[in-house]
């Protein structure tokens, strides 16, 4: 039989293995990672033609070409050595990673909420009460025989632990850990585009030294021009006015070719920055772009879903959003918690750390909002509104997913149509250009109408260059729009990010 001061003393026990059993519940709703319908093919998409006239077979999803390394495909070892520079070097990339790691920090510091937290410490207090409060019975030497001082020795530990009744903890946990993959994703992200940056900027300045190798040539040209300009001006064939328009012609392309070598050095000082180095102790060589670009695996539009990180960042950034409704929602619910204290005291520190001297309380305890004005219900409604913002944001990502992929693949679709045309252009104007130098050498004509032809040419050869250039870079785009080969599998799982 059970005496009445046994069953009380096993009530805080009892009480404590109701609330462990209880932590099994979880309130809120249930996150589900919403279902968006994906085109079945890209639009722009277009057949592959060699330059021997043949179809090329399609590139599915899985070839090697575009993923890890896929800067590699350009066959650019200068583009190579830059871009690992960049990955271990580039700001913007460190402090995205930091951020990174920041981010697991708080999963963790959430974690440690399942846990009791105990503190605890040691105290020694010397006292000396009055002398004259106590009776005089004693007489003199009772009041001398009197102990006026006392000594308090203390070793406290307090034990506080806050049971996840409700599933508040977990879902505060869930929240960083979907909020540290928010960060994870950001961050291949941050490295996609810094990544994507470097290599248009290479690019560019390759299109740079081809239109200043088009200059110098042109200006070596229209040097011989004047020259002869001058000459036949001297003999009577010409006139003064043809030395004026060759001379023109000449200054001109001098003035442009110094324009080109200033957008060059910008070129070279924004990679410069992308790997992390001093701008002044920063150069590449001179090296005329002649890249081909290559065929881009595209796969089908619902892979997007899967290989963007910024697309995983957003479905992320939702289910952080749907957890901080959980932790809300278990703020209508009591909260529960156990609280204790034991230690050892004693006024002699002899018998300080002896089983006697010790002491203990615990206890469990319960709390509930009775009132508050509504100001929960306006919290909820707020995490509520922006979990729908979050959802909005989530397709409006998707969307814009679609349309860089599709402007991506239209400009390599109609860029390889419209190169080989402008190439069609460069040697009309070149033919017209021999037809104008030839009757002007003879008399023939005035050289106003070689004038007009140089400058086609040169104006023709110029846009033969910038399009290359713009092949290369929504070449570099269309593989950016695809994700750069990164995949939603090396996002880490909330495990993960809790790890140290």
């Amino acid at each position: 039989m059970i005496s009445a001061s046994n069953r009380v003393s096993l009530t805080p026990t009892v009480i404590c293995g109701v609330l462990m059993s209880l932590t099994g519940c979880t309130v809120g709703p249930k996150y589900t990672p919403p279902a968006l319908t994906a085109p079945p093919v890209f639009k722009e998409v277009a057949p592959q033609i060699s330059p021997d006239g043949m179809l090329w077979k399609a590139a599915q999803p899985q070839d090697a070409a575009s993923r890890g390394k896929w800067w590699e495909m350009y066959g650019e070892p200068e583009l190579n050595g830059l871009e690992e520079r960049l990955n271990t070097s580039n700001q913007t990339i460190a402090q995205s990673y930091q951020n990174f790691m920041a981010a697991r920090a708080l999963v963790r510091q959430a974690r440690s909420n399942y846990f009791p937290t105990v503190t605890g410490g040691p105290s020694y207090t010397r006292a000396r009460s009055s002398g004259s409060m106590g009776g005089q019975s004693g007489g003199q030497g009772g009041q001398h025989a009197q102990n006026l001082n006392s000594n308090d020795f203390n070793l406290s530990f307090d034990v506080s632990w806050e049971p996840d009744v409700w599933g508040k903890v977990r879902s505060t946990v869930r929240q960083y850990a979907n909020q540290a993959q928010v960060s994870a994703a950001d961050l291949a992200n941050t490295r996609l585009s810094e990544q994507a940056s470097l290599a248009q900027y290479y690019f560019e300045l390759r299109g740079q030294d081809s239109q200043i190798a088009l200059y110098e040539r042109t200006v070596e040209a229209y040097t011989k021009s004047l020259e002869l300009t001058k000459l036949l001006d001297k003999t009577g064939i010409d006139t003064a006015q043809s030395v004026a328009q060759a001379n023109l012609n000449l200054q001109s392309a001098k003035s442009s070719l110094i324009n080109l070598r200033i957008a060059r050095s910008q070129y070279e000082h924004a990679i410069a920055l992308l790997v992390g180095e001093p701008a002044s102790t920063f150069s590449l060589p001179v090296h005329e772009l002649t890249t081909a670009a290559p065929i881009i695996p595209t796969g089908v539009p619902s892979e997007l879903l899967q290989r963007r990180p910024d697309i995983a960042a957003a479905e992320r950034t939702m289910a952080a959003a749907n957890a901080l409704i959980d932790v809300q929602v278990a703020a209508f619910y009591p909260s529960f918690s156990i609280s204790g204290q034991g230690g050892l005291q004693s006024s002699t520190i002899g018998n300080w750390l002896t089983w006697p001297s010790r002491f203990f309380s615990i206890g469990p305890s319960a709390t509930e909002t009775l009132f508050d004005a509504g100001a929960r219900r306006s919290t909820l409604a707020n995490y509520k509104a922006q979990y729908e913002a979050d959802a909005a944001s989530y397709r409006q990502t998707v969307l814009t997913a679609f349309q860089q992929t599709e402007d991506a693949l239209a400009a390599q679709h109609y860029l390889a149509e419209q190169l080989p045309q402008q190439q069609a252009a460069i040697d009309a104007a070149q033919k017209y250009l021999n037809l104008a130098n030839t009757r002007f050498r003879t008399g023939l004509d005035p050289y106003l109408d070689v004038f007009t032809a140089e400058t086609s040419l040169l104006a023709q050869q110029q846009t033969y260059v910038s399009l290359r250039v713009s092949q290369m870079t929504s070449n570099v785009q269309l593989i950016e729009a695809i994700g750069g080969g990164w995949d939603r599998t090396q996002l880490p799982f909330e495990k993960e990010v809790a790890k140290k």
